[in-house]
């Protein structure tokens, strides 16, 4: 899995200039604009919470458990439902966000939740943190299906049967190259560079294989009850996203300013937040990644009788 010191670069790096530029507890993973894209940023990640609360039951009373909650849009659109939530991240920047708006958030690996953690949920939600399950060497090692297959054991045990799980997340998409061509000496816009640079903005992380490869993984413990490419809703949603973090402001070109010391510093800081380009969009729009929202219904622990339904 990406270590915490690879998400404090990705997320905790850019935390201020993410509030500045998109609100305190907005969202970052991709909107649902089920190509309607006349509709603002913000109207299309209402519509995701919309689509989330549907598809796994979030209402008064429920409590719900969000891994990798981000800036926790998805926990505040619980409490406001009446629900009660409780998230992971292994960002400071995120989980001292969330706590400052009275958010239930703590440090700590995804992958390790349990039952035994904080108990039993109805049910569970993780949006654009699977990506990040999986490290690079973990791969190469042959570990990624075990580590799939593990997650999903945990998140079912802390659910009831039939309880449900909403996952969205990047997959590499029907032309991706192989890993071994990918790389950051490669010519320019080549797709090699691209998915390279795409690295270097989220270092320790390595995607699933199309989203064949987890609901494989997902299989024993549970159903798959509905499946949608979500990848031309995420090409607009970052489109809006560089816009907003574009957009002018004396306390962004201060923090701006604040950084300079670490851009002369670190080749890896030019390259992921200073290269001019938007590797996800740019490997989005060639199918080298497509992007996923999977629904999935927890199996019964036991097997239901003949003509009975399971409680």
């Amino acid at each position: 899995m990406a270590d915490q010191k690879d998400l404090e670069f990705t997320y905790s790096l850019i935390d201020r200039l993410f509030r500045l530029s998109l609100g305190e507890m907005a969202d970052f993973s991709g909107a649902k604009y089920d190509g309607d894209f006349s509709m603002t940023l913000e109207e299309a990640q209402a519509r995701k919470h919309d689509y989330v609360a549907e598809s796994v039951g979030i209402g008064p009373d429920r409590r719900v458990l969000d891994l990798g909650c981000g800036w926790g849009p998805m926990l505040d659109f619980v409490r406001r439902k009446g629900g009660t939530g409780v998230g992971v991240t292994l960002s400071t920047a995120q989980r001292d966000a969330c706590r400052r708006h009275g958010l239930d958030v703590h440090l700590m690996d995804a992958r390790t939740v349990d039952r035994d953690t904080f108990g039993p949920f109805d049910a569970v939600v993780s949006l654009g943190a699977f990506e990040h399950f999986c490290s690079p060497e973990e791969q190469a090692d042959g570990q990624q299906d075990d580590i799939y297959r593990d997650l999903f054991t945990n998140v079912a045990s802390m659910l009831p049967d039939g309880g449900r799980f909403y996952l969205q997340t990047m997959v590499f998409g029907a032309n991706m190259i192989p890993l071994d061509q990918v790389d950051i000496d490669a010519p320019r816009e080549s797709d090699a560079w691209y998915l390279a640079l795409l690295g270097r903005q989220f270092p320790g992380s390595c995607l699933p294989f199309g989203s064949e490869q987890v609901i494989k993984a997902a299989d024993h413990d549970f159903e798959l009850v509905a499946t949608t490419s979500g990848r031309l809703d995420y090409i607009e949603t970052i489109k809006q996203w560089r816009q907003r973090f574009g957009e002018p402001s004396l306390r962004k070109l201060l923090f701006k300013l604040r950084l300079v010391p670490r851009w002369l510093t670190s080749a890896d800081f030019r390259l992921a937040f200073t290269s001019g380009v938007s590797p996800n969009s740019v490997c989005f729009e060639r199918e080298l990644l497509d992007h996923f929202r999977l629904v999935f219904e927890k199996r019964p622990t036991e097997p239901v009788e003949k003509g009975r339904f399971p409680s």
